[in-house]
């Protein structure tokens, strides 16, 4: 059964939806990874939901909720990112403010513990969007970003896996762990971000659609905000995440409708495997997969939640409203 959950109604006071990409079908047989990943999705979300119960921003709201994903080495982002073919990390993370289109964006990054906050720096403290390989990472020690020594990143599950995949011991079907957030906060505005450490085994240099706006995070607070997971140059090659946005505001359709399009049609269409998570202006929440394993988490100010992998489990909803799984 393909992932994907949708949750429409009464217009809530802020949304929040996570991702944590895909687990590879070996390790989604490990309850303890799983169960893992899971927590630090619902802390995740539950981190930003109370940022925004706050009446907070959705800045704050998902630069804290990547953080901790970051922070979690079962996924690709941050401490646990993929080794690229020299046994280094080179680290991707993009934010994007829907009131008034203002992103900021990195790729590349060697040093900075949390790239999601070298994204946002370069927004808010630069006249740029995108800065990347050593540029960025100076960029971000001047800006007082905290470092670490590429022992912090480098877990010994990345390590095995480099060699094994340059001695092609394992399968193509390896764990797609881009991480991302996507909230509407208390007035109405949409924020998207997205962080990764891209593929195992990538050319050094390797630029995937994460830090890439309107390819893997994208948002307009007028329309959706979106960020994507699942192999880079296929959602280059579509533009995911604008083209999300462009079918709900060129062509009338709902957010639901959209991503059924660009997700289970358009990508799948180039031969690209992945997933996304959305929502919309009315604080309705969607994610879609054409792959299995996708790992995601939703909470609303009035009280739904839903925390999936692979199933969905929902609670404290209203009954005028629609789930579907």
């Amino acid at each position: 059964m393909l992932p994907g959950c949708t949750i429409k109604g009464v217009s809530p006071r802020w949304a929040v939806i996570v991702h944590g990409g895909f687990l590879s079908p070996q390790r989604a047989q490990q309850v303890a990874v799983v169960q893992e990943a899971r927590a630090a999705l619902a802390e995740a979300a539950r981190a930003a939901g109370a940022i925004l119960d706050r009446d907070g921003s959705g800045m704050d709201a998902v630069e804290a909720a990547i953080m901790i994903l970051e922070d979690c080495p079962q996924f690709d982002a941050g401490r646990g990112s993929a080794l690229t073919a020299d046994g280094q990390v080179e680290m991707d993370a993009a934010i994007m403010r829907g009131q008034d289109l203002a992103a900021g964006a990195v790729a590349g990054l060697t040093r900075v513990r949390n790239p999601i906050r070298a994204a946002r720096a370069v927004l808010e403290r630069s006249s740029h969007v995108l800065l990347q390989g050593t540029g960025a990472d100076q960029f971000a020690a001047q800006q007082g970003l905290e470092q670490a020594e590429l022992s912090y990143f480098v877990t010994d599950r990345m390590r095995d896996h480099l060699r094994a995949l340059q001695q092609q011991a394992v399968p193509a079907n390896n764990d797609l762990g881009t991480v991302g957030c996507v909230v509407r906060d208390a007035g109405g505005q949409i924020t998207a971000g997205t962080s990764t450490g891209g593929i195992t085994n990538k050319l050094p240099g390797r630029v995937g659609d994460s830090p890439l706006i309107g390819a893997g995070t994208y948002a307009d607070s007028r329309v959706c905000g979106a960020s994507a997971t699942g192999q880079g140059e296929y959602f280059i090659r579509i533009a995911a995440t604008h083209t999300l946005c462009a079918l709900m505001e060129m062509k009338g359709l709902d957010l639901d409708t959209a991503m059924e399009q660009v997700i289970r049609q358009r990508l799948s269409a180039v031969g690209g495997k992945g997933g996304m998570i959305a929502l919309d202006p009315a604080g309705a929440l969607v994610a879609r997969a054409n792959i299995p394993g996708l790992l995601f988490a939703a909470l609303r100010s009035d009280g739904v939640s839903v925390a999936t992998f692979d199933d969905a489990v929902a609670s404290g909803h209203d009954a005028g409203e629609n789930h579907e799984h």
